[in-house]
């Protein structure tokens, strides 16, 4: 028996050493970068960023056809606000609505990079107005704050970009590589007409970019408890894009007299084997790079967790969302209240792992409901992006930049759950990062797409600051 209590505590002895080896031995991958200059920047900005909203550039769906004197307008707008911007760089309009602004750089042996942004903007749910502080397409200026819609995704980004460009040109800047600014206009709805079309038209020129950035990563306030860093994540890649519909046919009948299985029971049945029988959570890149990056950050206990993944992996992939989603979005059936329809459908949108694919969601669904259902694919779908890396001089540059402009900051690579324009751009760029220092706070998340949307005036200017920095980091 003693031999028994003794191996035992032996074994519990070289595990404490090993999760205590590795603990130690997870140390701060955060860079050191010089100290920057504070920008000053005029309170002409707001105004601008202000102008940008009123102009309601809606995307409503795949098939509406874009609002063209919204769009031209914005367009006629840039214009008349950045004048130098538009004398020295070339533009050109694809597929009618999209921007492509060219910068000619003065070295043509190095590798061109691509900012991004998008032009238009989700719809505003009318019963919703009345909640809104500000009128959403007023651009509204506070105190504090720009409200309206577009100040959080994704005008401000566009419009802090145009404010640095102009700014670098004023102070007779010239990049020494070309710099492209892509602007799609159909982003809220998938993208393939606008940022889709402007990837297709770089790589029918030859353009092998080093690094291409895009919303899609933030400066997170108050996520971790026991970090009161803010959280600065950088998306390496996103995940993919896919809904199916579940359809049940039968051959109803009257309420009064139910059938052992009633279309719309068996409909519910199979969202709820859905929702039972998720797929698995997986440690995958990019997400094996927050366990290093956020875990030597932590506090003791939890930097423990963090750097010894073999044993508490589980708990912290559930908190990072890292698994393919299933989520029931829509259900259609039903036309009075004692008749039994002949027809029941819902449709269940997944967000697909690295590492898995739209037909391997498929195939578990099919293998998950019963072979009554019928499952058909839905509108828009995409695989999940590649994984771009982090030893790519651009990502140097990158976390440099964020670092000197936000020295307090965690950089931490990542996986964004959400679709950005950025996943039509690998086949012309190396690296391809989703990033702009967007403050978001518990408060904020809600705003995006929703109520009240805002930026902070302090926020903007960092939001130009950055990307002046980051166009002059690539010298």
């Amino acid at each position: 028996m003693k031999k028994i209590i003794y191996s035992l505590l032996a074994i519990l002895g070289v595990i404490a050493c090993i999760l205590l080896f590795n603990t130690f031995s997870l140390t701060s991958k955060q860079v050191t970068a010089p100290a920057l200059e504070k920008l000053i920047i005029s309170d002409v900005v707001f105004k601008n960023l202000s102008s940008a909203i009123q102009y309601p550039t809606v995307s409503y769906s795949e098939d509406a056809i874009p609002d063209s004197t919204a769009f031209f307008g914005f367009h006629r707008f840039l214009e008349s606000t950045f004048p130098l911007t538009h004398e020295n760089l070339s533009l050109e309009k694809i597929n009618e609505y999209s921007l492509l602004y060219t910068w000619e750089g003065s070295d043509p042996s190095k590798k061109p990079i691509i900012l991004m942004s998008h032009q238009d903007v989700v719809p505003v749910d009318q019963p919703t107005l009345a909640d809104w502080e500000a009128g959403p397409f007023e651009g509204k200026i506070t105190d504090t704050h720009i409200i309206g819609r577009g100040t959080l995704d994704d005008k401000s980004s566009l419009m802090a970009l145009m404010e640095s460009v102009e700014r670098l040109l004023s102070e007779s800047f010239t990049p020494s590589q070309t710099i492209y600014l892509a602007f799609g206009h159909d982003e809220e709805v998938g993208g393939p007409k606008g940022a889709g079309k402007i990837a297709a038209y770089l790589k029918e020129k030859g353009v092998n970019a080093a690094m291409t950035l895009d919303e899609g990563g933030f400066l997170e306030e108050n996520k971790i408890p026991g970090v009161d860093k803010d959280i600065s994540i950088v998306n390496l890649a996103e995940k993919g894009f896919a809904s199916f519909r579940l359809i049940v046919e039968t051959k109803g009948g009257h309420s009064s007299a139910p059938p052992r299985e009633n279309t719309i029971g068996m409909l519910a049945q199979a969202i709820v084997d859905l929702e039972n029988n998720q797929l698995p959570y997986k440690l995958v890149a990019p997400i094996n790079y927050q366990f290093e990056y956020l875990g030597a950050e932590l506090p003791f206990m939890e930097k423990l967790t963090y750097a010894n993944p073999w044993l508490f992996k589980g708990s912290i992939l559930k908190e990072l969302n890292a698994h393919t989603t299933t989520a029931a979005t829509i259900i259609e059936g039903g036309v009075k209240n004692n008749v039994i329809p002949t027809v029941a459908e819902a449709t269940i949108n997944f967000r697909i792992l690295p590492g898995e694919t739209i037909e391997s969601v498929q195939q578990h669904i099919e293998n998950t409901v019963s072979d009554k259902i019928k499952v058909e694919a839905a509108g828009f779908l995409v695989n999940p992006s590649p994984v771009s890396g982090i030893d790519s001089e651009s990502y140097r540059i990158l976390e440099k930049t964020i670092r000197s402009v936000f020295p307090e900051a965690v950089v931490v690579p990542g996986l964004i759950g959400g679709g950005t324009d950025a996943r039509y751009f690998y086949e012309v760029s190396e690296e391809v990062y989703r990033f702009y220092p967007i403050r978001l706070g518990a408060s904020s998340w809600s705003m995006f797409h929703g109520i009240d949307e805002k930026i902070t005036k302090d926020n903007y200017k960092e939001m130009i600051e950055f990307t002046y920095y980051l166009i002059k980091g690539f010298e």
